[in-house]
């Protein structure tokens, strides 16, 4: 079966790079809020309404509510302009994606919660369009999933001794290595550039939207 673009292995490297670098961002740099890992902003707003912290509950209510509208926006753009665009769907998504990054970087801190809301909301945008690599499903946002199929891979690797067991294990294993390295690219550069570090993100997305021209099974 041919491939996307969009699931291809060079493509799935850039969006973990993406990936790892937003949360490593608005955790660092915007009041310790996750962008992706909204599992993590759901205890947080639990524990602080618990505590009855309610601005504090706010700080993660938003983005959670952001990221789940960046997915619902993707939604829309695949069975709208599915059919009906000169770009591909995705290319739409990611290119929306890269431009709110960009103008995240221009919000000082006293605007982190609009900063963290856009930054998840670009999250949600790219965890519903970029669920695949290679037909096989992984999430270039966060990595519990991938880690849980890499292990299951790899054990039944051990069990049948399928290389493609092995090489999906390794798929998996690789996404997450990608994902922290643009954590660390991210923690990096908020330590350079502070507010507008997010930009070098909205570029890495750039990027990944110009590849998605390139039809790589055909050029090998």
């Amino acid at each position: 079966m041919k491939k996307q673009m969009s699931e291809s292995i060079r493509l799935g490297v850039v969006l973990a790079i993406a990936g790892g670098f937003m949360d490593a961002y608005s955790y660092m740099c915007r009041g310790k809020v996750f962008a992706n890992a909204q599992t993590g902003n759901i205890l947080l707003l639990g524990i602080h309404l618990s505590e009855q912290n309610w601005s504090v509950a706010l700080r993660y209510t938003v983005p959670i509510i952001a990221f789940a509208v960046g997915i619902a926006l993707s939604d829309l753009i695949r069975l709208k302009l599915k059919e009906k665009s000169l770009l591909h769907w995705r290319q739409i998504s990611i290119l929306i994606e890269a431009v709110v990054l960009a103008g995240v970087c221009f919000l000082p801190q006293k605007y982190n919660l609009w900063a963290n809301s856009m930054t998840s909301f670009a999250c949600g945008i790219q965890v519903e369009s970029f669920r695949k690599i290679h037909g096989n499903g992984i999430a270039t946002t966060m990595c519990i999933g991938n880690l849980r199929s890499a292990t299951q891979n790899m054990c039944e690797y051990w069990h049948t001794k399928e290389k493609k067991k092995l090489k999906k294990g390794f798929l998996y294993y690789g996404v997450i290595l990608c994902f922290v390295l643009g954590a660390i690219l991210g923690n990096v550069f908020v330590e350079v550039l502070r507010e507008k570090a997010i930009m070098i993100c909205s570029g890495i997305l750039f990027i990944g939207f110009i590849m998605m021209f390139v039809d790589w099974e055909k050029s090998r």
